[in-house]
């Protein structure tokens, strides 16, 4: 593998780790006042026939992208940890930054990992079994292989966890309430970073007004943001709630556990397996999870087809349900690779919103314009890419307290 041009520079990193079911991505940050990314990269794949590890850096000579078969998750975090040692200079690094899914009631601020956290973790794995196994997996054999690097835990619940009560009951009984079991949002580092980044741009729906944020991606959901603060959020306990996405179902009427049951003997681990790899787009479609592999063929396959007006029709009844939530609306954003990637996708959600004031510019909106809505339109409607490996390294230079970005 190509070395680093990097590896010369003397300035101290931050690394941040994001583990998913099936890939790891990651992304390295020079210490400076605009904490510059210098690499990201990813191993994708893990436990498929063919996965592929790939490294963008800022130089065409630190790119490198290849195939290789990565069998399970600790194997990915062996490589991982073997490119860091071979590529950069560990010990130049300052701290590592975990996006860490769930965190439970617990645990929702940035802070740093300790063997009290990571035992509270294995205990709360039920609340996130597709993650956060795989997660305490990457922290364990950090600390192993570095036991003086700080860690930290940045918890992706943290941006909802003071949700208006109504908007965290679940409607079950009061005593599961008790285990922790209620609506906890996720996708709150992409959240946190679009609205400072609202703020950053002037518009005053950051800090005092009505915002929609839609993170549209492989996951997808939407939040409602009243005065900077989440009052509302599409997924709910776990990621699989809201909106449908790639493989996950999002909203099912809870009827169907026990009529699958009953009638295809289905378990409730087939059932979770089912609602979070084979279904969504890729359960309606019946060909793909991708978003643009379904564009290309709606106009001859009906599947894919409704699979896309299914997705945009979900995400436009949430705009809607959000509007009334908050009580108006000034501010849409859309991100995501499908949000920030998929123009078409964007006019069908809006299309016939006029009536909240939603007017998309079809020439904006084609060319992925920052500002994607009509002149003198009563909503902005925006285009922002997320950043969450970046939310991550600030938050770890609060945590650790490191430069400017500790205040």
């Amino acid at each position: 593998m190509t070395g680093l041009a990097m590896n010369s520079k003397p300035a101290r990193s931050i690394l941040t780790i994001n583990a998913g079911s099936s890939s790891i991505k990651f992304a390295l940050f020079d210490l400076d006042e605009s904490l510059t990314r210098t690499l990201g990269g990813k191993i994708e794949g893990v436990g498929l026939a063919i996965g592929r590890f790939a490294v963008r850096g800022l130089s065409p000579a630190d790119d490198f992208s290849r195939p290789m078969t990565v069998p399970n998750h600790p194997a990915a975090v062996a490589l991982l940890l073997d490119w860091i040692e071979q590529h950069i200079e560990h010990r130049a690094l300052a701290a590592v930054g975990h996006r860490v899914v769930h965190g439970g009631p617990k645990y929702w601020k940035p802070q740093r990992i300790t063997p009290e956290m990571i035992e509270d973790l294995r205990q709360l794995s039920p609340f996130d079994p597709e993650h956060l196994p795989e997660e305490i997996l990457l922290t364990d054999a950090f600390h192993r292989r570095f036991p003086d690097m700080n860690q930290v835990a940045c918890f992706d619940t943290a941006f909802h966890h003071d949700l208006p009560r109504v908007a965290q009951l679940l409607t079950i009984p009061r005593r599961y309430e008790a285990q922790g079991i209620k609506r906890y949002g996720f996708h709150g580092l992409s959240y946190e970073f679009l609205m400072e980044e609202l703020a950053s741009l002037g518009d005053p729906a950051a800090t005092k007004g009505c915002v929609i944020l839609a993170h549209l991606g492989n996951g997808a959901s939407l939040a409602a943001v009243r005065d900077g603060k989440s009052i509302d959020t599409s997924m709910g306990f776990t990621p699989t709630a809201g909106v449908p996405m790639s493989t996950r179902s999002g909203d099912l009427d809870p009827g169907l556990v026990w009529y699958l049951a009953r009638t295809e003997k289905m378990s409730a681990k087939q059932f979770n397996e089912m609602t979070n790899s084979r279904s969504g787009l890729l359960g309606i479609s019946e060909t793909s999870s991708d978003m643009r592999d379904l564009l290309e063929c709606e106009a001859h396959d009906v599947r894919a087809a409704e699979a896309v007006a299914l997705f945009c029709y979900q995400v436009k009844k949430w705009i809607g349900a959000y509007t009334a939530a908050l009580g108006g609306l000034d501010t849409i954003v859309f991100a995501g690779g499908i949000g920030e990637n998929a123009p078409v996708i964007r006019a069908r959600i809006c299309d016939g919103l006029e009536f909240l004031g939603i007017e998309i510019d079809e020439k904006r909106n084609a060319a992925n314009e920052d500002v994607i809505s009509a002149m003198g339109g009563h909503v902005v409607v925006r285009v922002i890419r997320t950043d969450e490996e970046l939310t991550i390294a600030r938050a770890v230079c609060k945590v650790i307290g490191l430069g400017a970005h500790a205040k």
